[in-house]
């Protein structure tokens, strides 16, 4: 298997492997990677299959991005599948990159995840009864997508994103036809209560607030408030308050981890 990025601290890289699932790159984080590399076969692994979390990062990112969020999940026994976004990391496009085509690049993905939990599961690496999707901005947008129909997953997890597309108008990534055909808050007739972390800077300059409440409003109309977390931070010194938590990125990939270990690992 290719080795994964030297930038990344080397406590991730022990328990981590690059591949290409569907397609599409992939940094693969497991707690059951051996350390030992077979030279026929790369590396190996042992054990049981692991729950597993499929994470998109937010444009202009890439997968290798916050790897403190991939070893707490590790440690805890979650293994991450984190991918390159169309036009991002290993398949670098700049023009896909421009906040106006964000919703392309968005429903792009959307269109991949099937076909990578489909690879996933291929593997033998991971339980298929214990997935979560998740992902911060533009990933966190094509989750909630992906969720608006029959799914695999047990659970989810955004960060900084919105559920309502509307509150984006005044933006360069709104584009009205993608906007009426993905809008999330738009098309939950087919939405199955799962549990679901949402997180959020309340100070966000780039992805208003107002949006992502207004989406968990209309999921706990439907009558799954139950299964539905909101946490909101606020003057975290974090870049545009958008571009993770600052000051309390800690704190917000704790609540990450104990979540799924709650609804993937303990459940």
């Amino acid at each position: 298997m290719p080795d994964v990025s030297g930038d990344l601290p080397a406590s991730v890289r022990e328990k981590s492997c690059a591949m290409v699932l569907a397609g599409v790159p992939a940094l693969v984080v497991h707690p059951a990677f051996d350390t030992r590399v077979d030279a026929a076969s790369g590396r190996v692994l042992h054990g049981d299959r692991a729950p597993v979390l499929l994470w998109m990062h937010g444009r202009t990112a890439n997968k290798e991005l916050d790897p403190g969020r991939y070893l707490r999940l590790v440690r805890a026994g979650i293994a991450t599948v984190a991918v390159d976004l169309p036009g991002h990391g290993a398949r670098m496009d700049d023009a896909l990159q421009q906040p106006e085509r964000t919703l392309e690049l968005v429903e792009r993905m959307v269109g991949e995840i099937d076909p990578i939990i489909e690879a996933m599961c291929a593997t033998g690496w991971f339980d298929h009864s214990r997935l979560a999707i998740g992902g911060m901005s533009a990933g966190g947008m094509a989750a909630l997508i992906r969720l608006c129909a029959a799914h695999p997953f047990r659970a989810a997890c955004v960060e900084c994103t919105t559920g309502s597309l509307s509150w984006q108008r005044n933006r360069a990534m709104f584009d009205p036809p993608r906007a009426a055909r993905l809008d999330p808050i738009q098309h939950l007739d087919a939405w199955r209560a799962l549990p679901l972390l949402v997180l959020h800077n309340t100070l966000d300059a780039w992805v208003a607030v107002e949006g992502q409440r207004e989406f968990v409003e209309a999921l706990r109309a439907r009558g799954v408030a139950n299964a539905v977390e909101m946490h909101e931070f606020s003057e975290t010194g974090a870049p545009h308050e958008h571009a993770g938590f600052g000051r309390f990125g800690g704190d917000a990939k704790d609540r990450l981890t104990n979540f799924l270990v709650k609804h993937l690992r303990d459940a």
